[in-house]
């Protein structure tokens, strides 16, 4: 009986924290689905409202948020590919390779070392890099960014993952007659696949949510991101609830779309030790 009355009580405040994280998430979908006059309503009305596709017609034919969408979908998986190819090839030369000990562990901390630097501050000197190479308000701009913010991250957590696989495994396939790139691609990859999933969402996440260099680096429609645009519905005359609302749950659904599609992969590789040192 107290080990019932136990899980009640953890039942009851999982359901409380899942309550609290669903609730903004539905009074924005709502919000986007209601009527100018609803939206400001009060008491705020949260179930009996007149639907209205309104604010989804306007984010999709009146603004180009179908641009902004795909600028955001190309370059967040291209920077994040890029990211996990060369991040992955580095991590697990520092984790196999044959270095000096204390050569080892400053270069990683060197790499990592770049992530303690606030984005801010590296601002002026991109910008003016960039634009001399002809590439601002291109998406390739973006794509080369977000690559090099991802590329320490990948590094830090996938050399976790392959520090725990025994070394027996590729020596193993080495005396079949692989190469160490073949017993990377064959051997070690598909085990530390859970890993590989987690380090994609984050870095999906961290390119798909960015807003400071796309707001500085693109002014136009052409190469604009989803988050750049949904802020554009900011005016000095007015802000557009409704319009930065369905363009917020439209935003959603691809990151959502790719989480489930890893989940299986994904819990097992929150949880194992990809944070050793």
């Amino acid at each position: 009986m107290p080990f019932a009355r136990k899980n009640f009580w953890v039942y009851l405040t999982l359901a409380g924290a899942l309550g609290l994280t669903l609730v903004p998430i539905y009074w924005l979908a709502t919000l986007s689905l209601k009527t100018v006059v609803d939206q400001f309503a009060v008491p705020p009305i949260w179930l009996r409202f007149q639907v209205t596709w309104e604010h989804y017609y306007e984010i999709f034919f009146v603004r180009p948020f179908g641009t902004y969408l795909l600028n955001s979908a190309l370059v967040a998986a291209v920077s994040t590919t890029l990211a996990l190819l060369l991040g992955v090839t580095a991590a697990y030369a520092l984790a196999r390779l044959p270095m000096k000990k204390p050569w080892n562990r400053r270069v990683s901390f060197w790499i990592l070392s770049t992530r303690m630097v606030p984005p801010i501050v590296t601002i002026l000197p991109l910008f003016l890099l960039l634009r001399d190479l002809g590439w601002l308000n291109t998406r390739l701009a973006l794509i080369v960014v977000y690559t090099g913010f991802n590329l320490p991250f990948v590094v830090w957590m996938m050399r976790g993952f392959f520090e725990d696989l025994p070394p027996d495994l590729e020596e193993a396939a080495w005396m079949d007659g692989s190469s160490r790139l073949r017993a990377l691609v064959d051997i070690v990859l598909p085990l530390v696949a859970p890993g590989l999933a987690a380090t994609a969402v984050f870095c999906l996440i961290i390119a798909w949510n960015e807003f400071l260099f796309a707001l500085i680096l693109t002014q136009t429609d052409a190469a604009m991101t989803l988050p750049v645009g949904i802020a554009g519905r900011v005016t000095q005359y007015e802000i557009k609830w409704g319009a930065m609302s369905a363009a917020g749950v439209v935003a959603m659904i691809p990151l959502f779309g790719f989480a489930l599609a890893v989940q299986r992969f994904l819990v097992r590789g929150l949880s194992l030790g990809a944070v050793k040192g």
